[in-house]
C-alpha cells in the first residue's frame, strides 16, 4: 500500500492508501488527478471532525425529509433507512464525460431499435445475429407485446446504465436498466445537500447542473402524447416499495399526481383517474411497476398492483406507458452479451463503451469454462438485480462455488459469468467507532448515469455514484449495504 505521508500531503489525506486498484483521485505516481486538485486543496483544510460533522448533518437532514428506502429482512419485515451518503464527491472531467455521453447515447438508440425490431419484424433473428432460442427463452420477452408500435417508436424513455472502471483505466458497461431504473431522486438530493455544504467549492470547480432533470423528465413524457396538454401520472406499487420515496419525489417535482393501481380505472375505453371531481382522463403513465404486474388480465392474474384492462387500452394507442412494456428484454444479462453485435447491426458502428467480457452459460464451451473456473469468476443470474442471485468466486467458499456449479448445470440459460473486475476506488469518509470522527479510506464504486429518450436522447451530466461501504467489498447495491456519492461532471 502506498501512503501519501512522504509526499508532503497534509490534512486528512496524508495517510490515505491508494493500494493496487485504480484510484479516481490519485494517479499511479501518487499525484492528484487534474479534476481533483481543487477538491484536494479544500479537503486538506478541514479536520476529520469537521468533515464528519458535515456528513452526519446531511444524513440527519435526509432522515427528517424522508429521503429513505425500505429494505426487508428474511421475515419480510420492512425497515426504513436512509441511503448511506459519503461527503467526498466523485469528479469526472469534461473530456471523459463527452466520451461517456457519446457511448450512452449510442447504446440507448441501438437497444431501442433492438426492442422495436424484436416485437415487430425480428430481422436480427432472421439474420442470425442473435440465436432465436436465447431470445424466446428470456423471462422478460413478452409475446403479448408482439406488433406494438409505441409513439415515436420509443420504448426506453428512461434508463440507467451501470458503468465501472477497471484497473486498466477503461470504463466498461456493467449492465443495462431499462424497466424501472431507480436512484435519480437520490442523485438530485445528494447534489442539493452538497451545494449547501460546499457552496464555494461547488462554484469554484465549475460543476455541470442536474437540477433540471424533473423538468426534462416531464417534457419527455409529454412529448409521447398527441394531446396538447397531456395529463401525466406516476404509477407506484405503494408505500411499501423500496423506491417509494423516489416515486413520490419525482411526482412532486414534476407537479403531477402519484397514483396506485386502485386510483385508476378503464372507463369508456380510456384510462381514468378517480378524483374528488369524478373521473379524469390520464394520457401518460410513468409506471414504476414491473411489466407483468401492470394488468392482471394481460399478464399475472394475481397482480393487485396494476389496472385491469390497461394493456388493451395501451395497445389501442389511448394511453402512453413509460417505459413501454417489454423493455425488460434488454435487461436480460444473457442478451447483454450481444449488445456489441446489436450496435453493429443497427448502427453499423463499433461500440463506444465496451461490455465486460461475458461467458454465456447456454453455450457448451462457455459453460465448461465457467464450471472449471468458477472460483475466479463473477456468476450472475440473468434476471436478478440488487446484488441478488450472484456469486463472486474469489470471495466465495467452496460450498458456495459448488452450489453455483449445480445451478449452472441445471439451468444454463439463466446464468452468465464474467471476470472479476476490480472496480475503481474513491476516497471515502468512513466512520471510526472508537472516535467521533471518521477516517478516509478507498472504497469501490460504480456509476449509474440516467438517460432520457423523447424527441432526442439526453444524458444527465453525472449520475448516482454507488459506493461499497464495506471494506474490500465489490457490491455497491443499497440493498447489500452500499451507499452513494454526488458525482461532479466539470464544465471544462
Amino acid at each position: 500500500m502506498r501512503s501519501f505521508r512522504r509526499r508532503g500531503i497534509t490534512g486528512l489525506l496524508q495517510n490515505y492508501e491508494v493500494g493496487s486498484y485504480y484510484d479516481e483521485m490519485f494517479d499511479a505516481g501518487d499525484g492528484v488527478r487534474p479534476g481533483y486538485r481543487t477538491l484536494n486543496e479544500n479537503i486538506s483544510r478541514l479536520s476529520a471532525r469537521e468533515l464528519s460533522q458535515r456528513k452526519h448533518a446531511i444524513e440527519r437532514a435526509f432522515y427528517r425529509m424522508g429521503i429513505t428506502f425500505n429494505v426487508y429482512d428474511q421475515g419480510d419485515e420492512a425497515m426504513e433507512r436512509i441511503l448511506p451518503f459519503d461527503i467526498i464527491p466523485r469528479v469526472v472531467q469534461a473530456r471523459e464525460w463527452e466520451r461517456i455521453e457519446r457511448g450512452l447515447k449510442q447504446r440507448t438508440v441501438a437497444l431501442n431499435l433492438f426492442i422495436q425490431d424484436i416485437y415487430n419484424d425480428q430481422k436480427i433473428l432472421k439474420d442470425g445475429v442473435i440465436p432465436r432460442a436465447i431470445l424466446e427463452s428470456s423471462r422478460s420477452f413478452l409475446r403479448e407485446c408482439m406488433g406494438l408500435r409505441p409513439p415515436r417508436d420509443v420504448w426506453t424513455h428512461i434508463s440507467g446504465t451501470d458503468l465501472i472502471r477497471h484497473d486498466d483505466g477503461e470504463v466498461y458497461v456493467l449492465e443495462d436498466n431499462l424497466r424501472c431504473p431507480s436512484g435519480v431522486a437520490y442523485m438530485i438530493e445528494n447534489r442539493e445537500s452538497m451545494k449547501r455544504t460546499f457552496a464555494e467549492l461547488f462554484n469554484e470547480m465549475g460543476v455541470r447542473p442536474i437540477y433540471d432533470y424533473p423538468m426534462r423528465l416531464l417534457q419527455t413524457l409529454q412529448s409521447m402524447s398527441e394531446r396538447e396538454s397531456p395529463r401525466v401520472v406516476v404509477l407506484t406499487p405503494g408505500v411499501y416499495n423500496s423506491a417509494y420515496f423516489e416515486h413520490s419525489f419525482l411526482a412532486r417535482q414534476m407537479g403531477v399526481q402519484l397514483v396506485e393501481g386502485k386510483d385508476l380505472a378503464i372507463v369508456d375505453d380510456y384510462v381514468q383517474m378517480r378524483t374528488t371531481r369524478g373521473f379524469e382522463r390520464v394520457d401518460v403513465i410513468y409506471r414504476r411497476i414491473d411489466d407483468v404486474f401492470l394488468d392482471p388480465r394481460a399478464f399475472r392474474p394475481d397482480s393487485m398492483l396494476g389496472v385491469p384492462g390497461l394493456f388493451d387500452v395501451y395497445r389501442k394507442g389511448r394511453v402512453v406507458l413509460a417505459n413501454a412494456p417489454g423493455t425488460g428484454l434488454a435487461d436480460d444479462k444473457v442478451l447483454y452479451a450481444y449488445v456489441p453485435r446489436i450496435i453493429k447491426y443497427y448502427l453499423d458502428e463499433e461500440i463506444e463503451l465496451p461490455n465486460v467480457p461475458t461467458y454465456v452459460c447456454e453455450d457448451q464451451k462457455d459453460r465448461d469454462y465457467v464450471i472449471e473456473n468458477i472460483d475466479s469468476l463473477v456468476v450472475k443470474a440473468a434476471n436478478e438485480a440488487g446484488g441478488y442471485g450472484m456469486l463472486i468466486g474469489p470471495h466465495a467458499s467452496k460450498q458456495e462455488c459448488d452450489k453455483f456449479r449445480d445451478l449452472v448445470r441445471a439451468n444454463p440459460r439463466n446464468y452468465i459469468a464474467q471476470p472479476t473486475l476490480s472496480l475503481s476506488r474513491v476516497p471515502t469518509l468512513v466512520d471510526d467507532p472508537s472516535r467521533d470522527e471518521g477516517v478516509i479510506e478507498g472504497r469501490h464504486v460504480d456509476l449509474r448515469p440516467f438517460i432520457l429518450y423523447g424527441e432526442d436522447v439526453h444524458v444527465v451530466p453525472g449520475g448516482l455514484t454507488r459506493v461499497a461501504l464495506k471494506k474490500g467489498s465489490l457490491v455497491v447495491n443499497s440493498s447489500q449495504g452500499g451507499g452513494s456519492k454526488d458525482t461532479w461532471v466539470l464544465l471544462q
